[in-house]
């Protein structure tokens, strides 16, 4: 590297991304599972919004937090790839500080969107599942649209700070980021500036406010099991277990890698950091692929239109 990447400097006008440390020569080929997990995760996503749009049937809360969450799926994987894609196949390493920032933004941003929509999906399994006669009045379209504005709003608040906090600090080790994209601890740890507030503030939402929605998340689905094993026949609770099955795959795929890839970064110390990269690549794509799967896998009525579109074609 030129001497211009480890020189002092306040605001670099370029960071350069490494991709995957160590495993460069491997970098054509990992890029062909990130291709077909980006394929499948546009492919599928937009499937959902498509089948949801066409068939009025669809056209409840349920279904509108469910083409909330294909959009979060689309943006969160197409933050990072197409940059990604250039590294692997081009050897185009360098990003514009201000567009580092935005990618940061968007990533952040578009998790905790998603992380948001997930309790807004277990509140509306939790009204249909435990008090059934009142959920066409308590989730009225007014009221879900004012949920999906309050997602976008704390998510879009909340991260702000991240870069206010790092426009403003100085880069004076180097511009170099051991990673396939500009993620916040990667970004952080180039900070020559005092930098504990950002790691205290980005534990806070680690903590408080993930965490939170995975107490809320916990809550909803404690009433639900509930209700579902005060039915009377088996029946009947493996029918109502099954209308929030996909809800519960989807959160497990979800929030598993993230809070695995986000502890990891902060608090073990001796792990290779090219796995740590490749796990901060995984919860940013895996759950985009896998969500419109499960979904269409496991809800029937999705599962149904999505044959009748196969078979009203193959005719």
């Amino acid at each position: 590297m030129s001497d211009s990447n480890t020189t002092d400097f306040t605001n670099p006008s370029t960071f350069i991304l490494m991709g995957i440390p160590g495993l460069e020569e491997a970098h054509v080929w990992i890029s062909i599972p990130f291709c077909t997990m980006y394929v499948i995760a546009i492919l599928g996503n937009f499937t959902i919004l498509i089948i949801v749009k066409r068939d009025p049937r669809l056209h409840g809360p349920m279904y509108y937090f469910l083409c909330m969450l294909a959009v979060t799926d689309l943006v969160l994987p197409t933050s990072i790839l197409p940059k990604i894609l250039t590294i692997f196949w081009f050897n185009s390493r360098e990003i514009d500080f201000s567009a580092c920032l935005t990618q940061m933004y968007f990533i952040h941003c578009f998790f905790m969107m998603e992380s948001g929509i997930l309790v807004a999906m277990a509140f509306d399994r939790y009204v249909a599942i435990c008090h059934p006669l009142r959920h066409s009045t308590i989730l009225t379209n007014p009221v879900v649209a004012k949920i999906g504005q309050a997602v976008v709003l704390r998510s879009s608040m909340l991260i702000m700070p991240y870069l206010l906090l790092e426009r403003h600090w100085s880069y004076c080790r180097t511009n170099i980021i051991s990673h396939t994209h500009c993620e916040h601890m990667a970004v952080v740890k180039l900070a020559c500036t005092d930098t504990h507030i950002s790691s205290y503030y980005g534990l806070f939402m680690v903590f408080c406010v993930l965490g939170l929605d995975v107490f809320f998340i916990t809550v909803s689905y404690n009433q639900i099991l509930r209700a579902i094993f005060s039915l009377p026949t088996k029946d009947a609770r493996l029918k109502t277990f099954g209308t929030c099955s996909s809800h519960l795959c989807v959160i497990l795929a979800f929030y598993i890698p993230a809070l695995f890839s986000s502890l990891m970064s902060r608090f073990v110390q001796n792990v290779a950091l090219n796995f740590q990269v490749l796990m901060a690549n995984v919860y940013l794509l895996v759950p985009p692929m896998l969500n419109p799967i499960i979904y269409g896998v496991r809800t029937k009525q999705i599962r149904d239109r999505l044959l009748g579109l196969f078979t009203h074609k193959g005719t």
